[in-house]
């Protein structure tokens, strides 16, 4: 079985020890590609670097909580750095991450709406997917893919768009306005708790061909990784996340749905693809 990791943040310090022994290790596991989003126009070169270290996948973006810092300098650099690297560089894969975030305080709301609108102008032109942060933002986030796709087609043919809804934590309705536009959703950690009945009911309900796998590492632990505070004010370590999570991440959504393993990492490989059609050939 080969797995592949949608969504996580390889250059984050956390994930400091994870070196090229790790990665041999996951590939063995069968984690056969990680997608590295990046952040910010300062870790454009990190993502970048680390997905040619390991031999993965990397998306440019601006994520909604370093719009703070982001101006139309740090927009300019995306693009010139989208353009170089459709022109010389495989490894590229999508925009991302990008994005409005709602949960953050202190966000100012019409200048994160204006760099995320931005970025989608620049993945339509480009003909790139797109990785979506939706925390508490889903309506907004749609309202723009809305209003963009009524403008005009993107770069190249195929749907209105393509990528994936990160995290997706949304509702039934907003997932499948998502899958209507184009998108997967994508599904890590959070759906190994007991507790996320929403979450589980829905990995289990939507179509399998909507359904990316995903670990966000080193955020968004699963159960079997995440610590209390009150272990960790005993002294349990907090647990670190990675992509070697995703084979018994996937184990608990094959569960959820009531289907084979093997299954599963066929459907969600195949996703994958159709969601970020460059990494067919990095496969």
């Amino acid at each position: 079985m080969h797995w592949i990791d949608t969504h996580c943040h390889l250059d984050a310090p956390e994930l400091r020890d994870w070196d090229a022994a790790a990665r041999r290790r996951a590939r063995d596991a069968g984690m056969a590609l990680c997608v590295i989003p990046a952040v910010a126009a300062s870790n454009f070169g990190a993502v970048r670097d680390r997905a040619h270290a390991f031999g993965d996948a990397y998306a440019l973006g601006i994520h909604p909580m370093c719009t703070p810092g982001a101006d139309d300098g740090d927009l300019a650099r995306l693009e010139a750095d989208l353009r170089a690297g459709l022109a010389d560089d495989p490894r590229l894969v999508a925009v991302g991450e990008i994005g409005i975030d709602y949960f953050v305080p202190g966000l100012d709301d019409a200048h994160q709406q204006r760099i995320y609108r931005a970025q989608l102008r620049l993945a339509r032109r480009f003909g790139l997917p797109v990785l979506l942060h939706t925390r508490r933002s889903v309506d907004r986030v749609l309202q723009h893919l809305r209003q963009l796709s009524a403008a005009g087609p993107s770069a190249g043919a195929g749907p209105a768009w393509r990528g994936i809804a990160h995290a997706f934590t949304g509702s039934l309705q907003q997932a499948r306005a998502f899958i209507d536009l184009g998108f997967k959703l994508g599904f890590g950690g959070a759906v190994t708790f007991d507790r996320a009945t929403h979450l589980r009911r829905m990995v289990a309900e939507l179509p399998l061909d909507a359904l990316v796998l995903e670990t966000d590492a080193p955020d968004i632990p699963p159960r079997w990784v995440y610590r209390t505070a009150e272990a960790r004010a005993g002294g349990l370590p907090q647990g670190v996340n990675t992509p070697a999570e995703v084979p018994r991440i996937a184990e608990v959504v094959a569960e959820l749905r009531g289907m084979p393993v093997a299954e599963l990492a066929g459907a969600t490989t195949r996703n994958a693809v159709a969601a970020m059609p460059r990494i067919g050939a990095l496969l």
